[in-house]
């Protein structure tokens, strides 16, 4: 995990600049068409619509789009049919990328992604290449300026979470996937504040990329996937050192 805190509270940060220029709403209203249309649109019997209207809150998208794009997964509204994808790929220093998607258009989208790598130093591969290097988990990021470890970690455990490590001055509290909410909703109940909280995919080995060159080559091209129309989610078994990953940032 070392490095991923970092990037994710950056990551998070991004999103909340993403938000506020309204960038960020096609991607939430996407995965609640899609979570609609796989599970139904109950928020309550369905556990990725719940999630996904909890992301969309966040980013502050109106209620009355959040109703829409329910109804455009059900089909009670029309509305594009978009389709799930991964893609698998390699990027500098031979980091293991996963790219997470949600297309009306596969191949055009395999095209762009394909050709984002290529520019970056960087190259697709085959389905399952990288894939079983990563694992499903709830994650939640507090300040470690906040809290008291053993508090927090009393806290999570008692909620059900998994693990918490800590790097710098962020705590990683992890979870299973469906128990991050009830980790959430106890650290609320706590009064206990998060700088981050999602779903994400944890690689279980990482690759050092100490030279500055290829860290920015390979930060440059996850900020690319990410800024993609049709990409939802991008992770990578990178370990970058926080000097980099912060001037990165910065720039």
């Amino acid at each position: 995990m070392a490095g991923h805190s970092k990037w994710a509270g950056i990551k998070h940060k991004k999103a909340i600049v993403d938000a506020q220029r309204g960038k960020a709403f096609t991607k939430v209203v996407r995965e609640i068409m899609v979570a609609a249309k796989m599970g139904g649109g109950s928020p309550e019997a369905n556990f990725r619509l719940r999630f996904a209207i909890s992301k969309a809150r966040e980013v502050n998208l109106p209620k009355d789009k959040i109703e829409q794009a329910i109804k455009k997964g059900t089909g009670e509204l029309p509305g594009v049919i978009y389709e799930e994808m991964t893609l698998e790929g390699y990027g500098p220093s031979g980091v293991a990328v996963l790219v997470q998607g949600l297309s009306d258009n596969r191949n055009r989208t395999t095209a762009e992604i394909r050709r984002i790598f290529s520019d970056h130093g960087g190259n697709i591969a085959g389905a399952g290449s990288v894939s079983w290097l990563f694992n499903k988990k709830g994650t939640v990021l507090v300040s470690a300026k906040l809290i008291d470890e053993e508090r927090l970690l009393n806290v999570a455990l008692e909620a059900g979470a998994e693990d918490m490590t800590r790097d710098a001055d962020i705590f990683t509290v992890t979870t299973g996937p469906h128990d991050l909410e009830g980790v959430k909703h106890a650290l609320a109940a706590k009064q206990i504040a998060w700088e981050s909280a999602d779903l994400t995919m944890i690689p279980s080995s990482t690759i050092r990329v100490e030279h500055p060159h290829q860290a920015e080559q390979l930060l440059k091209l996850l900020d690319k996937l990410e800024d993609h129309d049709d990409v939802q989610h991008v992770f990578a078994n990178f370990d970058i050192p926080d000097a980099i990953l912060a001037a990165h940032a910065s720039a």
